[in-house]
């Protein structure tokens, strides 16, 4: 029987992209093989494509360039570059500026996706690869594709701006202004989360494309965690606009990415006994649910709940392994 094919499909969550990457370094050391050999499909939102895109960057003798234990290093390392200066946690300022303007310089998260991906392509990557934005000008969803990439040069963008595109989220940062061909003037980007914050389903529909004879798939689904904190009635039906800005990102975010795990979980049973559908997915506890909290306390309790995820999940993962490496 032909292996299935096998999909990775990584969440977005900001900051809380460390919580995917110490999964994935865990597969890695347990199949001894890097990320972009265990799969034949990589998908990512937001902080997951900017993981997709890193993972299967080549290096100049076309190897991977990073692995997943040194992708953890972005958060630990590069986070305050990214998510600084931060206004709003000065309470009255920040609650003002965040009315007003975006939260985070542009300039400051290209400069460090520079620095990663300097001027690899899309159609470079070693894995092929799918990366959620969506459009503002013509109201689409977007998906980056490294195999459009390598027959369609007018899509063959360089991976650092798919990576800022995937990533611009509302408020948090500004759209990517992209070349377009006429009549259109520009592509304008923002973070893929806005309706595929789990882009697993799109990566079982993208594999469909792609291997069109297969007919097993095993799709490994890393989310960045999710928060159980209640959004009490009595402050809700007071809300306005102002109100729910913030709020409800979380909750499209949060309700986007079930939705995709219980579809799956329909579509892809288990076979003779296997699972086909794997989701690792952390429950996060009060304060522990920022995007842009790159505090080395913050980090510690991130990487604290990957570690506990990865204990909880120990027979899934050793399955998983064991499928990906054979």
């Amino acid at each position: 029987m032909p292996r299935p094919i096998r999909i990775l499909s990584i969440d977005g969550g900001g900051i809380r992209g460390i919580i995917p990457a110490m999964v994935l370094a865990e597969l890695e050391r347990r199949t001894g093989r890097p990320t972009c050999k265990l799969f034949d499909l990589i998908a990512g939102t937001s902080t997951g494509g900017v993981l997709a895109l890193a993972l299967t960057k080549p290096d100049a003798a076309g190897s991977p360039e990073f692995s997943a234990a040194r992708m953890i290093e972005l958060y630990e390392v590069e986070g305050d570059r990214i998510f600084s200066p931060a206004w709003h946690r000065w309470p009255i300022i920040g609650f003002l500026y965040d009315l007003f303007f975006v939260r985070y310089s542009a300039r400051r998260v290209e400069r460090v996706l520079r620095q990663y991906f300097g001027d690899t392509r899309l159609s470079e990557a070693i894995t092929p690869l799918l990366i959620t934005a969506y459009e503002l000008e013509k109201r689409d969803p977007w998906l980056f594709k490294s195999e459009k990439a390598k027959i369609r040069p007018d899509h063959d963008f360089p991976m650092r701006e798919a990576a800022y595109a995937t990533s611009a989220a509302p408020t948090y940062f500004p759209p990517l202004p992209l070349p377009a061909p006429p009549p259109l003037r520009r592509y304008a980007l923002i973070d893929g989360g806005v309706y595929a914050q789990n882009p697993a389903m799109a990566a079982y529909v993208e594999a469909h494309t792609i291997y069109p004879d297969a007919r097993d798939f095993i799709i490994a689904s890393l989310g960045t965690g999710e928060t159980k904190q209640p959004i009490p009635y009595r402050n809700a039906k007071r809300w306005g606009v102002i109100g729910w800005a913030r709020p409800i990102l979380d909750i499209l975010f949060d309700g986007v990415s079930s939705t995709v795990d219980y579809e799956l979980d329909q579509l892809l049973p288990p076979a003779g006994g296997a699972r086909r559908h794997y989701r690792f997915q952390a429950e996060l506890g009060e304060g522990e649910d920022a995007l842009d909290d790159p505090s080395p306390a913050n980090i510690q309790k991130l990487k604290g709940l990957a570690r506990k995820l990865i204990a909880q999940n120990e027979t899934a993962l050793t399955t998983l392994a064991a499928e990906l490496a054979g």
